[in-house]
């Protein structure tokens, strides 16, 4: 099991980061709004599960443990793969996901691309006992600093089309949250947009 990474970032796409650990660079598939506050050049370390299929050794890294013990958590329930456990780091905050997990509230568990209204039940009924919701995490270090306006839109906007909606949706969901006021994170928008564009499926 590899639990964590630390090294140089060698590059970030829209699904991954490549580190450097050791002389070798490690592909780590992370949620959007943790990519968006990693720097090419600069040192990171991140949690990490490593996932083993007949085919391949995927692995997917986190800003700290909470995030990925509920990672794992997510994977015990029927139907929940990695993809989709990350998706629902990507759209649900780890304190809000364990919050909507113990309340049974189906409407933001919904929020997720990839998850019904019965999927969300399952999710809550098999998982409320094994999650508490006291405590929150706080974000990832340097999430917090406000991008200017155009290029947050942009970054916002492509890191979408990369998960698979289409450009127009992507545009207008962004704008849309983008109206709503000022100080805005490249993570905070990205969680927004997710949410909204989880309504309309």
């Amino acid at each position: 099991m590899i639990s964590s990474v630390r090294g140089e970032v060698l590059s970030v796409s829209l699904d991954h980061v490549v580190v450097e650990v050791g002389g070798m660079g490690y592909a780590v598939q992370a949620t959007p709004a943790t990519l968006a506050t990693l720097r090419r050049g600069e040192q990171v370390r991140l949690h990490t599960a490593l996932i083993v299929r007949e085919d391949s050794l995927t692995l997917f890294g986190f800003a700290d443990e909470d995030a990925r013990e509920l990672f794992g958590l997510l994977q015990t329930v029927s139907g929940i793969g990695p993809r989709l456990a990350l998706a629902t780091l990507a759209v649900l905050e780890p304190d809000k996901l364990r919050a909507a997990l113990v309340e049974g509230n189906i409407t933001v568990l919904t929020q997720v691309p990839g998850i019904g209204r019965k999927g969300a039940e399952r999710l809550s009924l098999e998982l409320r006992d094994k999650v508490t919701a006291l405590g929150s995490t706080g974000d990832a270090p340097g999430s917090a600093s406000v991008t200017a306006p155009g290029a947050l839109r942009g970054e916002v906007v492509e890191a979408l089309a990369g998960l698979g909606f289409p450009a127009k949706q992507a545009e207008q969901a962004v704008d849309r949250v983008l109206s709503e006021g000022d100080g805005h994170t490249t993570s905070s928008v990205l969680r927004a947009a997710l949410a909204a564009l989880g309504r309309k499926r």
